[in-house]
Formats: structure tokens, sequence, C-alpha cells
């Protein structure tokens, strides 16, 4: 680590707003639609971009860029750009990228809504997306077509906690002159920094890990400037900006972000290997069990190996319906990245309308439970799961 390079917990402490006149520690909240001006010059110097200055909360705001800065350290990257949710910041990414007539590759394990941007939306302005299975990332290049402008996937994907190697796919992009946009939402900047293997923009749903308490909604685009400027232009028209409070509470959590993912990871992994023992589950994944099928990978280019695992039950859609009906202490809802325990059942849920054949083949089948592990004491949620099972 260089001398003038902190450490990350201290860059998520650290990286603050400039104070005002009163020098609080802790800096306030902003929350203003608008911000005025000295004099007429200065109102049109401003938006002329001759003066770097917040002009309207809908383009900056000082608790926004506070969090904005903040993801951009911890994430390496020159720029970015913060929205209303998680799913605005996929949108507005693609949608600035993208024109009538173009291409993507992506990887088919994606969250349920982001298929469906590329399956019901995109097609109604000419913008076509190839799938390549994790399973097969040999075939990858072979996919880039004379209009591809990007590969995109999400890793760990969700819900499968698939792993894709960067490196490989960034060089992919390289040799074709195509941007690599990943989705780096269940790593968070704590465990995996793709700008480092290659990516030119990530992609984090705040929502989840970042926020990690279940309180407000966010999404964050970072990366290269110039790409970042051309999002931002997209995003100051079309109005998909994160709100100052939200900016506010996020950005107090990233500083307690690496310690609670350090204790997510350990419960996770703890879950993890208990489950893939139980004599009713079929099949656990978990990116540091040596048993998932990229554990080199996943050790190659992350930290530690988040807090999502997913398994099969015995008993197909019954025996999945069954043990989520039995559980006692674990939250059943869709969200995740949580201090409590969260399962959820994806076929039926995140991924209800992904169509059966698309399903099948990312491995999503009825008995598959997706666990978001939480901070709760591991031998609770393992006696939870347990008293379930049975």
């Amino acid at each position: 680590m260089s001398k003038n390079k902190k450490h990350f917990e201290t860059e998520a402490i650290r990286t603050q707003t400039e104070t005002t006149q009163f020098s609080e520690h802790s800096v306030p909240l902003y929350l203003t639609s608008g911000f005025v001006f000295e004099d007429a010059e200065e109102m049109r110097a401003s938006f002329a971009e001759e003066k770097q200055r917040d002009l309207y909360s809908r383009y900056s705001n000082p608790n926004v860029n506070e969090f904005v800065d903040k993801v951009c350290v911890l994430e390496g990257a020159e720029a970015g750009f913060a929205f209303a949710s998680g799913m605005a910041a996929v949108f507005s990414t693609f949608a600035t990228l993208l024109d009538a007539g173009d291409h993507v590759v992506s990887c088919s394990s994606v969250f349920g809504a982001t298929h469906g941007l590329f399956t019901k939306y995109f097609p109604k302005w000419n913008i076509e997306c190839t799938y390549f299975n994790v399973g097969e990332v040999d075939s990858v290049e072979s996919l880039i077509q004379p209009n591809t402008k990007f590969i995109y996937a999400e890793t760990p994907t969700n819900p499968g906690v698939d792993v894709l190697d960067l490196e490989f796919l960034s060089a992919i992009c390289k040799k074709h002159d195509i941007l690599l946009v990943i989705d780096n939402c269940f790593a968070t900047p704590y465990l995996q920094n793709p700008i480092k293997h290659g990516a030119d923009l990530v992609i984090h749903s705040a929502t989840k890990l970042m926020d990690g308490q279940g309180r407000v909604l966010g999404g964050v685009t970072v990366g290269k400037k110039e790409l970042i400027r051309e999002i931002y232009l997209f995003s100051r028209l079309t109005g998909p900006a994160m709100s100052a409070f939200n900016a506010w509470v996020l950005s107090k959590s990233l500083e307690t972000l690496a310690v609670r993912v350090e204790k997510h990871c350990e419960n996770a992994l703890k879950i993890a290997t208990y489950l893939e023992a139980h004599p009713k589950v079929k099949w656990v994944k978990y990116p540091f069990l040596k048993s998932h099928p990229k554990h080199d990978v996943a050790k190659k280019q992350m930290r530690l190996g988040g807090n999502i695992v997913a398994f099969e039950v015995e008993g197909g859609l019954e025996g999945g319906r069954s043990f989520f009906d039995s559980l006692k202490l674990c939250s059943l809802s869709a969200n995740l990245g949580d201090t409590r325990t969260i399962a959820t059942h994806p076929a039926s849920t995140t991924h209800a309308k992904v169509e059966p054949e698309v399903k099948a083949a990312v491995g999503i089948t009825d008995g598959m439970v997706r666990v978001s592990v939480g901070l709760e004491h591991v031998d609770d949620v393992i006696a939870d799961l347990e008293q379930a099972l049975k």
C-alpha cells in the first residue's frame, strides 16, 4: 500500500463532504431541492459548467456527492453517479450506452428485472441480447457481433451464486474493443473490485449490503470518467437521481461496511458448511466452499465469499414450500443484504416472470432456496434451518 493510499475502512469513514461554518463532525443532511447563486453571472457560469458547484438536487447534492465519492474511492473508479434504486442504475447505464440496432452479450444468470429489460423492453427499441450460461464461458467470444457494445455480468450471480472470471471477460472485451459492465452488488467494494480486473463500469444496488439494514433504496454506477459523464447527462434529463436523505443514510452505512461484511461472510461460510452435510439438502453453492465449481476464481478475485448461500431442498416445490412455511427466525423476503437473515424462493418471487427454460438453464429449480445470511448469532440461524428442514 502506497503512503497516500489509506486502508478501506479509513477511506469509508474519512471521505466526507466539506464541513459548513458550524464545523460539524458528522456531515449534516442537505434537504433542499435547489441552490441559490450570488448573481446572474455566477448562475450563468455554473450552468455553463465553467464553475463546479451544486445547481439542483436532481443533478447533484452534497450528500449524494459524498456517497458517490466514497464508492469511487472504494472501487478505484474515476467518477460515478447515484440513482434512486439499483434497477434505476442498471437501466440508466444501459440506456446511455445503447442505441437502436446495438447488441449486448450477457450472462444468463442475472436478476429477474434485468432479464425483463433484455427480453421485454429493449427489443422494442431494436436492441438485442445474447445470453451465455455460466458453464459455457468459452463460448462468449463467439457471441460477439459487429454491433456488440458490451459484455454484462453479475459475479457472484443472482440467485445461483455462480462466479465469473473477470480477467477472462476483460481480455475478450479488450480484444474486440467493447466495454465490460459488471454488477458487483453481491460482493460489495470490500470483497471485490472489478475495475482492478478490467471492468469499465461497475453497478451496485446500494439497497442491499451497502445499506445493510433494509432501510432505503439506492443504486450507483462508477467507472471511467468519460462514460460516467454520458450517464450523468442522460440521468440529468431523465431524473432517476438518489435523494439526499437516502445518500446520507448510505454514506453513514459505508462506514461500517467492512466490519459488517466480515461477519456476514463468517456466518455464511458456517451455514454453507452445515447445509452441505445435511441429508435433506441436494446441493449447496457458496463461493468459498471448496465444492463450488469456480472456487479457485472466487479465491483469486474476492476477499471472502459473500453473504449469499444457494441450495436446494429435497421434495421439489412442495418440499420448498414446507421448508419456507416452517421457518421461524429467518425472514421471508425478496430483499437481501440485511442484518436479518432472509430466505427467498427465487422461482416464485425474484425470477417468477423468467421463462421456465431460462430458469432451468441457470439452475433455478422449484426447490431452490437463496439465503441472505444476516448478523444474528450463527447458531440460532442454523437451529432455525435445522427445524425447518425436518
